[in-house]
Formats: structure tokens, sequence, C-alpha cells
């Protein structure tokens, strides 16, 4: 009688990994590290929108979204183009607001193109979307100033770029379909007023199926230094739902975050969260709170807490 061949449990049992551990995978600080370094490098002049250095910027958003496979939300190309309106003194603000773009332009005016980049997966339920975003442009540069002149803007938000193109990367590697139609938006002109994402509000023609929006805006630093894994995520009280997955998430995949949940009525200010506020989107905001270095060329890569970035975009 020949001899029976054991295999043993563990070897029949080799257990799968999930899709949603699949997409975490993905999501490492070397990736991190690549997007923010170029995004906040001195060699992009602070990537100011409506600039040849927030052109550039755009540009490498459009070749990481084509090297990953991704689609763009509309057609074939992954940039909405705008144009943002000012007067014509040098500081004045700029608007996308049709009704201010008509009064402007019967004087002597200023005008800056812009560019979102856009991309998307399509849902089973395309009857509702969900945005995931952040802002890509900062401050540019100041000639006047003495010693740095240039504000590199790693934090903010180089930063919140990165998780959107991980997030968007880890989605893909599921090899899944999400359930609603996921938008991965990554805005231009936020530092001259929110104006991508008031564009797109505006202008978006399913504004109405957009259900919630996830806005990262500054998640790379620490605002307690002796709270190294600390963050804040903001949402509306009604919507407690989100706190009880983010800490489900932290437990079943170990992840090294220290949460502080924070709820308000009005997120009518601070970032690109209040044009979808306005439109009666449900928000989700992550953010690592103030730090000393915002909006100031001292901005810069080597004050980032990588480990706590890289952790909260797994999250």
């Amino acid at each position: 009688m020949a001899a029976i061949a054991i295999v043993p449990a563990e070897a029949k049992k080799r257990e799968k990994i999930t899709p949603e551990q699949k997409g975490i995978l993905t999501i490492n600080r070397p990736t991190a590290e690549a997007h923010v370094e170029f995004l906040a490098s001195d060699a992009l002049k602070g990537r100011e929108s409506g600039t040849e250095h927030g052109h550039i910027a755009g540009e490498y958003l459009i070749a990481v979204l084509k090297q990953m496979g991704a689609t763009p939300l509309f057609g074939k190309d992954f940039a909405q183009p705008f144009d943002a309106y000012s007067i014509e003194r040098k500081n004045a603000g700029f608007t996308v607001n049709p009704e201010g773009i008509e009064k402007i332009k019967k004087a002597p005016h200023r005008i800056a193109p812009m560019r979102n980049i856009l991309a998307k997966i399509e849902g089973k339920n395309p009857e509702e979307i969900v945005v995931v975003g952040a802002h890509y442009d900062h401050l540019g540069y100041d000639e006047m100033l003495v010693g740095d002149k240039i504000f590199n803007g790693a934090d903010d938000n180089a930063s919140g770029v990165q998780a959107v193109l991980q997030i968007l990367r880890a989605f893909l590697a599921t090899g899944e379909q999400p359930q609603r139609t996921v938008i991965f938006a990554l805005w231009d002109g936020e530092e001259r007023g929110l104006l991508g994402s008031t564009y797109f509000v505006n202008n978006f023609a399913d504004i109405k199926k957009v259900k919630a929006y996830m806005n990262f805006d500054m998640i790379g630093r620490n605002n307690m230094e002796d709270r190294l894994k600390h963050f804040n995520l903001l949402y509306m009280p009604k919507d407690s739902l989100f706190a009880n997955w983010l800490k489900s998430d932290i437990n079943n995949h170990t992840l090294d975050l220290d949460p502080n949940f924070v709820t308000s009525e009005d997120f009518s200010g601070g970032s690109d969260q209040v044009p979808f506020f306005k439109a009666g989107a449900k928000i989700v905001w992550y953010q690592t709170g103030a730090q000393p270095d915002f909006h100031m060329p001292s901005d810069e890569c080597d004050r980032i807490n990588w480990d706590k970035m890289v952790e909260i975009t797994k999250a």
C-alpha cells in the first residue's frame, strides 16, 4: 500500500488576503516621501496657483494618475481647466463666481489659469458619489523675503495630496468595484480662496449625487510634540458613524494612531470642504492641527512626521 502524504492543516488553509488588505498594503512611506518631496521641492517654487510652477505640479499629478492606470473624471483628460478673475490690483482676491467675473470684466483685470486634477472609479451604485480631495497649490515665493524665499508647503498640502494619490492606488489594487462612485480630486486655487473646489461644485452636473466629501488638508505634522500619533477627525455630530468606522479600522488593522474626534455643525470655513458643506454633503476632514510653520517658508519636508502621515492615509 502506497504511503499517503499528510498535508498540514495550516497549508490547506493558507489565509487569503482580503481585497481591503491588498489595498492597504500598497500605502507606504517611500511613496509618500516621493510625492511630498517632489511637490514641496525648491524647484517648484511653492507651486502657486495660476503660475508656471503650479502648472508643473499639475503635470506631475497627471503623470502619476496615468502611471497607475486611473480613469479621468471627464472624457480623456484628467485636468478640469478654469480661469479665476481679479481686479487689476496685485493683491486683490480672485473669484470664479460668474456674477463677480462679469463685474470684474468691465474694468482692467487679471486672469489666472488654473486646473483641478480629477479621476474616478465607477461604483456599483452610480447614483451616489463620494469625493476624496486635497488641494495641491500653495503660496509660491516672495523675492522680498530675506533668507528662504520659497513657501514649500510640505504639510500644506503636499501631505494631503499624497494621501489622495495613495488611496486611489489602494482602491485600484483591491480589484473590486466600490459600492459608490468615488471621485479623487486634487484642487487648484485653494490658497487663493477655495477656487478649484468652488468651481467644481458650481459646475458639476451631478453635484446632488455627492453624498460625502472627505478632505485631507495638513496631515503631516505634530501640533503636540508629546503626542506623536495624535490627529483630528472632524465631522458633523449626526454622522458619528464616521468615528465608529475609524475606531474599528484602527483596531482591525493595528494602525498606530491616537485620534481626536471633533464635531461641528458648521464647516463653512477653513478648507475645500466648504463648497461641499454648502451643497449638502456629509463632511469628513482629516488633519493634524495647527503647527508653527503654517504658511511659512519653514513648512519643509524635514519636519514631516512620515509614519503618522502614512497611518492616517491607511485609515
